[in-house]
């Protein structure tokens, strides 16, 4: 019963805290992984790729895709709307990978109501606002207004952190990496509880 399965990891945090690099940096350690790619309606920025960084759509096709009920979750985040497309994470879970899960806490609610008894959920976030607000202006690429959007958005998802497994301050990369490398291997090691019942009846069977 303790081997690697498919298993899920949610990572949350404001934009600006670093989880795309934390995840660059800790993917080839943390064994076969699928990272579940958000479809978004807003506007692809520069040096992005659609079906890399994102599925890039109208918000018509986004539509039509809630209608068809394809997303396992769904958000409006600063405007535009995110979700997470149900077939791929699916079938990266019958293959024993650890899907990898980017999203917001309304995001993270959606996967817990859903699948739960598989999830170990991360928050990660800066030492402070004023270093996140740091970050923001230095990687030049939003506009004075959207930064501002993002600071009051991350002062709502911190109130929330009580809501996740763990929590990471991404102070130091290296450290912060180190970190996330830990729960994801124990979070491939978490057991269903369908599992877990079968696994009681068989034991209580062998008397």
């Amino acid at each position: 019963m303790n081997k690697e399965s498919g298993a899920i990891l949610v990572l949350s945090g404001p934009s600006g805290a670093g989880k795309s690099s934390l995840i660059n940096k800790i993917i080839k350690d943390i064994g076969p992984t699928y990272f579940s790619i958000s479809t978004t309606t807003r506007a692809m920025r520069e040096g992005e790729i659609d079906g890399v960084d994102y599925h890039f759509v109208s918000e018509e096709v986004f539509a039509q895709d809630i209608e068809a009920e394809m997303f396992l979750e769904y958000a409006v985040v600063h405007g535009n709307h995110y979700g997470t497309s149900l077939g791929p994470v699916k079938t990266a879970l019958k293959e024993g990978k650890l899907v990898i899960f980017d999203i917001d806490v309304q995001g993270n609610d959606a996967v817990q109501n859903r699948l739960g008894d598989i999830t170990t959920s991360v928050f990660i976030t800066t030492p402070t606002l004023k270093e996140l607000n740091k970050r923001l202006v230095n990687r030049s690429t939003d506009s004075d207004e959207v930064i501002a959007n993002r600071l009051e958005m991350a002062k709502r998802e911190v109130q929330r952190i009580s809501e996740y497994d763990y929590l990471i301050v991404n102070d130091d990369l290296d450290e912060a990496a180190e970190i996330l490398v830990s729960i994801a291997k124990a979070a491939r090691m978490k057991i269903p509880t369908l599992q877990i019942n079968e696994f009681i009846q068989m034991w209580e069977a062998q008397a």
